[in-house]
Order: structure tokens, then C-alpha cells, then sequence
């Protein structure tokens, strides 16, 4: 796959540096009192992959591996302008939504689906007030928030975000575990299906035998759509810890079944 390359847009990554979380921070300072251009560059080649990471997610969409790599740096420096060192918030933290928001502007601007004009300029005003309010606030708002920075119903902001959503593949990876890929095909299923229905009593009782916690994350992930930093805001406990729990949350309703 294009994302296993060794070389991205020149780069060598197999040669990049990782900073610490101190050694960013006092890098940012630096950039702040000094505009050092020394310490902009150190800090950007020590985040380089932060933003493979992330690219990752939107890998296999027809897209130049190269190009979103490029894309996802302008999102590393738009983050790199507008941190707050004043805030109590990890760099890395504040950086993937930056950078996932670079990206998904530019599959919208270059999406091949056509969506219509209304749509779009509210699409694009809601991802403005989202970057606006993640530079605030220094972690990712929910569309209720972004709904009422722009002033518009909350549906609303869902249907135009939506509408300029890339597609899924059906033969898109959701879970992997010891070689076994389950495939978002694999999840579609007649509903009057008899073992779909006796799947679907499996999965109710595996879900009544989670701790109230567990029951609250899946809940909020999965059927409210909520990512794991809006999860983490929203129960009081780190995206580490939320990440943790959904994952064990799920094996044991797989062991279950």
C-alpha cells in the first residue's frame, strides 16, 4: 500500500525523529519570543510522524500518498502558528484535528461527488468554526458546539458535514485481530435473517454484562458518533484510557459470541 513507502514527498521516514512532549514545548516557546526559524524547522521534522500517522486514515482514496503527506504539514504548521502554550494540553493532542482538518477540507474541495452550493458553504463554515474553536478551546468540539459558534441547527451541521464525507468502501477494515479482518460488507446483513437476529440477541446480553462505563463509551462512540477525544471530554478520563476500555469493551462482546 502507498502509506508503507519509504520515501514520502523526499523524505527518508524511516529516518525521521520523534521529540518529546518537553522538548515541543520548548521549542514552541522559542518560535514564540524568538521566530526562530531553527526551532519551527526542528519542531516540524520532529511531528513528521504524527502526520504519517494520520494520513493513514485517509489513505486508499484515490489520492496521492505524496500529496496528502504535503497537505498534512500544512496542517502541522497551522497548528504549530496558532498553539496556546497557555493551555494545559499535550501538542500531539491538539495537532491531529488540525491536521485531520486539512485533509478532509481538501478531499471536500476535491471531492469527485457533487453536493450543492448550500451544502457546501455550510460544510465549509462549519469546519472554519471547528478550527476556530479547537485553536480556542484546545481540544475538538462537538457539532453541538460548532452549531452554535455558526448559528445553525444541529442537524443542520451534521447533513452538510456528511454531504461532503468521502465514501467507504464496503471492503473497508473495521477490526483485525490475529490475522481475522472484519470488513464493513461483513456487518451488512438481512435483517430478517434468522442468525442475524440471534446475533443481534448475543450482542444484547454481551452488552448488558458491561460495567456502566463501558456501556456509556460504546453508546457515545457508536451510536451518538462521537469521536474518542469528545468521549474522553465528555466522561472526564483521557483519550488513552478511552481508547482502553472501548477495545476491551469489544473483545469481551466478541468472546461472548
Amino acid at each position: 500500500m502507498a502509506y508503507n513507502k519509504v520515501v514520502i514527498s523526499g523524505i527518508n521516514t524511516t529516518e525521521l525523529t520523534v521529540l518529546k512532549e518537553h522538548e515541543k514545548i520548548e521549542l514552541l516557546k522559542e518560535i514564540q519570543k524568538t521566530g526562530s526559524k531553527a526551532a519551527r524547522d526542528k519542531l516540524i521534522n520532529g511531528n513528521l510522524r504524527l502526520v504519517l500517522s494520520v494520513i493513514q486514515k485517509f489513505a486508499g482514496r484515490g489520492e496521492d500518498i505524496d500529496d496528502l503527506f504535503q497537505i498534512g504539514v500544512v496542517g502541522l504548521i497551522k497548528a504549530i502558528n496558532n498553539f496556546d502554550l497557555t493551555k494545559e494540553v499535550r501538542f500531539s493532542t491538539y495537532c491531529v484535528p488540525m491536521i485531520s482538518g486539512e485533509l478532509r477540507r481538501h478531499l471536500r474541495d476535491y471531492s469527485q461527488i457533487k453536493v450543492s452550493r448550500s451544502l457546501r458553504d455550510l460544510a465549509y463554515k462549519a469546519l472554519q468554526a471547528k478550527e476556530k474553536l479547537v485553536t480556542r478551546n484546545q481540544h475538538e468540539p462537538t457539532v453541538e458546539a460548532i452549531a452554535a459558534e455558526i448559528g445553525a441547527k444541529r442537524q443542520d451541521v451534521v447533513i452538510a458535514l456528511e454531504s461532503i464525507t468521502e465514501p467507504v468502501s464496503l471492503y473497508e477494515p473495521v477490526y483485525s485481530e490475529s490475522g481475522d479482518t472484519l470488513y464493513i460488507m461483513d456487518q451488512i446483513s438481512d435483517k430478517n435473517d434468522v442468525d442475524s437476529r440471534l446475533d443481534e440477541l448475543f450482542i444484547r446480553d454481551a452488552i448488558k454484562a458491561l460495567g456502566e462505563r463501558e456501556k456509556s463509551i460504546l453508546n457515545l462512540r457508536f451510536l451518538q458518533g462521537k469521536t474518542q477525544v469528545e468521549v474522553a471530554n465528555e466522561i472526564g478520563i483521557s483519550q488513552a484510557q478511552v481508547s482502553r476500555l472501548e477495545k476491551t469493551a469489544i473483545n469481551r462482546i466478541k468472546n461472548v459470541i
